[in-house]
């Protein structure tokens, strides 16, 4: 009885409401599930998860590692394929490091103003974490 071969990769789709970021065989992928980061290999067991901020991480087919900051979404994986569907998605290279400095300055700034009814601490805390993430990716530009 012949075995069936396991698919070492599988086409990784990442898309917005905006655009398609990304379409392209891969090895690997790292993402920020809701319940914490999981990774992918091809092959792998059906599943659906909703995403939360973080950084999404990517093996090519050459060994080439990308990066790109995600924020909220849902992922669908199969054997051969991994859709994420987010919110918001930027590569490394695609990230205005000085735009998150200031988006991360201003979240401080609102989150210091503790005991202000004219802040909505969760909206800050949450542009908080999308700007620091933000920052993280962008360091990872090729």
């Amino acid at each position: 009885m012949a075995t069936a071969e396991i698919p070492r990769t599988f086409l990784l789709e990442v898309v917005t409401p905006q655009r398609l970021v990304v379409s392209e065989e891969a090895e690997e992928v790292i993402a920020p599930g809701a319940e914490g980061y999981f990774g992918v290999l091809g092959g792998h067991l059906p599943f659906m998860t909703t995403l939360k901020f973080g950084e999404l991480t990517y093996r090519r087919t050459r060994g080439e590692e990308r990066h790109l900051a995600v924020s909220w979404g849902y992922a669908e994986v199969l054997p051969t394929r991994v859709t994420i569907l987010a919110e918001a998605a930027e590569r490394a290279e695609e990230i205005d490091s000085a735009r998150a400095e200031a988006a991360r300055d201003r979240s401080v700034a609102r989150l210091g103003k503790l005991g202000d009814s004219t802040v909505d601490f969760v909206r800050a805390q949450e542009a908080l974490m999308r700007a620091l993430t933000r920052l993280e990716v962008a360091v990872k530009k090729r």
